[in-house]
């Protein structure tokens, strides 16, 4: 048990004075390394959890959490395979999609690649990422078959708005009575969407679905269906049950499996984070270790005098403790606060960096996203907390055991 005299005698040794004034600007550099230290790893580990989840909410957002395809030509007989899915339970809707690559012209001469995907507007209005992203008569005027929705992004490239008019060329050609042309046609954008994604914003079209199987020549028939489910966690369950009404004609892939290599990337990359931002706060608990030594070889007089009057080792042993203690948990805690609030107006922080730099610190054509994103994780706060804190601790052990160990009459044989 910890005596108030311990403390107060630990606090005395942590002031400044003069001849002592290295070793204290060594514990303050201690106490900084471990608050950048903790900040650094919440803020980090907070951004990379809010990245995963982010790029799997937009993912989700637009794609089924199950798709099945044929596994050649077309899946037929849709209209029945819906049917039996929506019946499964945790379905909440089946989609029929058409999935094809076009070539975009504009009236402004620009041209790109494009992936169009070809789905009822019913169907569309239930995607989360898509509920919100247009207005009410845009809607409307996608689902009576007026036009298409195309990405922000893909917007602002070509100078296009709702209400201007493009050319689509499919990769297929027709064959006419002067010779093989491509099959082109002209649609209107009545919609122009943002999902928070750049790659689905700069490459991606909405067409209803009656004009994706007239266009692309797939009348009838979807080339894949899309399985919507109420939890993630039910995902296995579900395919289940649809490998068992369906044929080997077709095959079922979850999103899991589809964004394998990204998702086992994300969590490498998490993890390898953690190990070497842990070393900021291991380096910073070495620090402890040096400050300690020489605050120890320091005090041998005073802790002399101390056991010659009678104090015990284990209180001296506590007092070196407490020293390091109160340097791990000041920097620990600091730290915390920072990350927490450095994690909390992250995206702010980024844009005020970005205006007074003029670069662009958090590039969406790189990391697909188009805001920061930053997930604040009470557990994983806990675990870094927690975590540096024991460092800090053992850092004090050594020091500690060699100030307990100073034998009086050696310390004050020249006194």
């Amino acid at each position: 048990m910890i005596t108030k005299v311990e403390l107060l005698i630990a606090l005395r040794y942590l002031r400044t004075k003069n001849k002592e004034g290295f070793i204290s600007i060594v514990s303050a550099f201690s106490l900084v390394g471990i608050a950048l230290g903790v900040a650094t790893l919440i803020i980090v580990m907070s951004v990379m959890a809010g990245y995963e989840m982010q790029l799997i909410s937009k993912i989700l957002g637009i794609n089924g959490h199950i798709t099945i395809s044929a596994v050649q030509g077309d899946i037929k007989n849709f209209k029945e395979l819906k049917k039996k899915i929506s019946q499964i339970e945790h379905v909440e809707y089946t989609a029929p999609i058409i999935m094809a690559q076009a070539m975009i012209n504009s009236e402004s001469g620009s041209s790109k690649g494009v992936l169009v995907r070809g789905i009822d507007g019913r169907d569309l209005e239930k995607k989360p990422a898509m509920g919100s992203l247009t207005s009410i008569n845009e809607f409307n005027s996608y689902k009576n078959n007026e036009g298409i929705f195309i990405g922000k992004t893909m917007a602002r490239e070509m100078m296009l708005g709702v209400g201007d008019y493009v050319k689509l060329i499919a990769p297929k050609v027709d064959n006419l009575a002067f010779g093989m042309v491509p099959r082109i046609k002209t649609f209107k954008v009545v919609g122009i969407f943002d999902v928070g994604m750049y790659e689905y914003n700069s490459n991606s079209i909405f067409m209803p679905l009656q004009y994706a199987q007239l266009f692309f020549e797939h009348k009838g028939s979807a080339t894949d269906l899309e399985v919507v489910i109420d939890h993630p966690r039910y995902l296995e369950f579900v395919k289940r049950d649809i490998n068992s009404i369906i044929d080997s004609r077709l095959r079922v892939v979850d999103w899991t499996a589809a964004n394998q290599s990204l998702m086992a990337a994300l969590r490498v990359e998490r993890n390898v984070m953690f190990l070497i931002l842990m070393l900021i706060i291991l380096i910073a608990a070495f620090n402890i270790i040096s400050s300690l030594i020489m605050l120890v070889q320091d005090k041998k007089k005073s802790i002399a005098i101390l056991r010659t009057i009678g104090m015990k080792k284990i209180s001296i042993l506590r007092i070196f403790v407490i020293c390091g203690s109160i340097i791990g948990i000041t920097g620990t805690f600091l730290g915390a606060i920072i990350g927490i609030l450095f994690t909390i107006y992250i995206e702010q922080i980024r844009q005020f960096l970005e205006s007074m730099t003029g670069q662009i610190i958090f590039d969406p054509i790189i990391y697909f996203l188009t805001t920061l994103p930053a997930e604040f994780s009470v557990t994983s706060t806990i675990i870094i907390v927690a975590t540096s804190l024991l460092l800090s601790f053992l850092a004090t052990i050594h020091p500690a055991w060699k100030a307990a160990s100073v034998m009086p009459a050696v310390a004050l044989r020249y006194e």
